[in-house]
């Protein structure tokens, strides 16, 4: 039986955000996965971030607690997902798997992936579903939704009015929402996005 893992060998994440260090491999039949081992070496140093063995998941480096995961019913796929990342979670991982074969012995395979994080200069709020003169009927419900990317973390306000003119702060979230729409509603609205 052949084994190999695959996954790239760089990877670019955004600060702030979330990425996947993909890290898979195709089960074979005789072969059973015993240990999944994610490490690192990074400035801070080095260190073993996430352990899967017969005892279950382990995360054992404190600054990954909580921010990390390798999916758990995908046979084969022993990818780490890291939330929130920062600046210093830049580095080399390492993924390696041990499998036990029909004869007791055990095989092992790692693969070393690069991990990029950089920061993104911030981008206009990209309205979706507020074409200019969008036209209801009443009592239909309807929501506006703002989306920007760009660095998080990013924050929306909802106006009515012109951003000229004189406007009226409706909500600070990225959805603007009516669940019974009144000829009063009509009108011009607009979002704003803003982040550091």
């Amino acid at each position: 039986a052949f084994l190999d893992l695959s996954g790239p060998s760089e990877i670019k994440g955004i600060w702030k955000g979330s990425i996947t260090l993909p890290c898979t491999y195709v089960p074979v039949e005789d072969l059973t996965q015993q240990t999944l081992t994610w490490t690192v070496v990074h400035d801070k140093g080095s260190g073993t971030i996430f352990r899967r063995d017969s005892s279950g998941d382990h995360v054992f480096l404190s600054e990954y607690r909580d921010r990390v995961s390798v999916p758990k019913d995908a046979p084969g796929n022993v990818s780490l997902l890291i939330l929130d990342m920062e600046i210093s979670d830049r580095g080399t991982y390492t993924c390696q798997v041990t499998w036990r074969d029909s004869n007791n012995s055990l095989i092992a395979k790692e693969i070393a992936i690069k991990l990029e994080v950089v920061k993104v200069a911030a981008t206009k709020p990209i309205i979706r579903a507020g074409e200019k003169g969008l036209t209801l009927l009443t009592g239909a419900s309807t929501s506006l939704t703002c989306e920007a990317s760009g660095s998080p973390p990013i924050s929306y306000r909802w106006f009515r009015g012109t951003p000229v003119g004189k406007a009226t702060l409706l909500s600070s979230g990225a959805e603007l929402a009516w669940h019974s729409l009144q000829p009063s509603d009509s009108g011009t609205y607009f979002c704003e996005a803003e982040n550091r």
